[in-house]
């Protein structure tokens, strides 16, 4: 955690001293926009086995014009579902008037750690989860109306000694004074990942929000195709509460987590404060999974785990916000991901995010 922590500091402080790009830049108009940490681990579910850490720190923009958005977000383009993306894509994920949309962009780094249930062995347990580690750095473009948002996300990592794993778990327990897993010598090798991400959200109408108790949702379908994972889901969820923040927010570490306002909905930023519970769920087809799988480019290398290729989960959790902070946590129940796996898992998200 603490290399995780430098780098993300590193990478925050570089993007918000950069002037504004001119369209040929591969960089873009920074300004202001959100930052989110999200925190997943187990032991807020009292384990501390197979998906045991993860860690995203998002940054994205306010609502930019796509000639103020660098090279590199604008060349995912041809996934958002606007006028200039591509014709297929356009007529499955497109908006009533692709004209009148607003785009942001964003930057992610995230990780990944996967361990068994038995941390004293030095040598991998057999039928229990391989230890895993993977890092990435994510570049996003998300476009959107008041009804609708696409999401499109490219995930540059790294599985193995070099995304420091091992390193992260082992700084965690030593401030908690928890025993260490001993068998990291063990965990996947290094590889290279590269993996395209895409999510569209539709809200779902409950009746009017100008009430101060009110209720909204949103549906989710994506998919995902790289050498760390290949998926496809579907999920929705519903928020009930006082003054909801109107915007198409995840409460929860996932592909394309970031933190999004509706479009023109300005109303509930007049409120200094909101309060809410949420609950949702995902339903999931995976292709490939690196940590169950292996990794792509050695063949010789087995996890000694045989992926389910259907996964379900629940969630439950709440929210507050004050001014421009807001702070959720959500419990998630999922059922197993690999045959050998001993019962469900479940774990905790804690997100805090910053508008600036």
């Amino acid at each position: 955690m603490k290399q995780f922590a430098m780098f993300a500091i590193a990478a925050v402080g570089v993007s918000g001293s950069l002037a504004k790009a001119d369209r040929n830049s591969p960089l873009p108009d920074f300004g202001p926009g959100y930052l989110t940490f999200y925190l997943d681990n187990d032991l807020f579910g009292n384990k501390d086995r197979d998906y045991t850490n993860g860690a995203r720190l998002s940054w994205i923009s306010g609502n930019r014009p796509i000639g103020d958005i660098g090279s590199i977000q604008r060349g995912l383009r041809p996934f958002t579902g606007d006028r200039k993306s591509l014709r297929g894509f356009r007529g499955l994920t497109g908006f009533d008037d692709p004209d009148e949309v607003q785009y942001n962009f964003g930057f992610s780094l995230t990780q990944l750690m996967f361990t068994p249930e038995d941390f004293s062995s030095l040598t991998q347990p057999e039928g229990q989860r391989r230890y895993a580690g993977w890092s990435a750095l994510g570049f996003s473009l998300h476009t959107k109306d008041d009804q609708t948002l696409n999401s499109v996300e490219f995930l540059l990592g790294i599985t193995g000694p070099k995304s420091f794993a091992q390193e992260s778990q082992d700084f965690i327990h030593d401030i908690r004074d928890i025993d260490k897993f001993l068998g990291w010598d063990n965990q996947l090798p290094t590889e290279v990942t590269a993996d395209l991400s895409f999510v569209q959200k539709r809200r779902l109408n409950f009746g009017e929000n100008d009430s101060i108790l009110s209720m909204d949702g949103i549906g989710e379908w994506g998919g995902r195709l790289g050498s760390f994972r290949t998926t496809a889901h579907i999920g929705g969820m519903v928020r009930v509460g006082l003054y909801l923040p109107a915007d198409f927010s995840d409460p929860r570490l996932s592909e394309t987590a970031y933190a999004h306002k509706y479009f023109t909905n300005e109303r509930i930023m007049l409120n200094p404060w909101s309060v809410f519970l949420l609950g949702g769920f995902k339903a999931s087809y995976i292709a490939h999974d690196a940590t169950l799988d292996g990794p792509i480019f050695h063949d010789d290398f087995s996890t000694g785990n045989t992926r389910e290729t259907y996964v379900g989960e629940v969630y439950a959790g709440f929210g507050v916000r004050i001014k421009a902070v807001e702070v959720s946590y959500a419990h998630t129940w999922r059922t197993e991901e690999y045959e050998e796996q001993l019962g469900n898992a479940n774990f905790g998200t804690l997100s805090v995010r910053l508008q600036f």
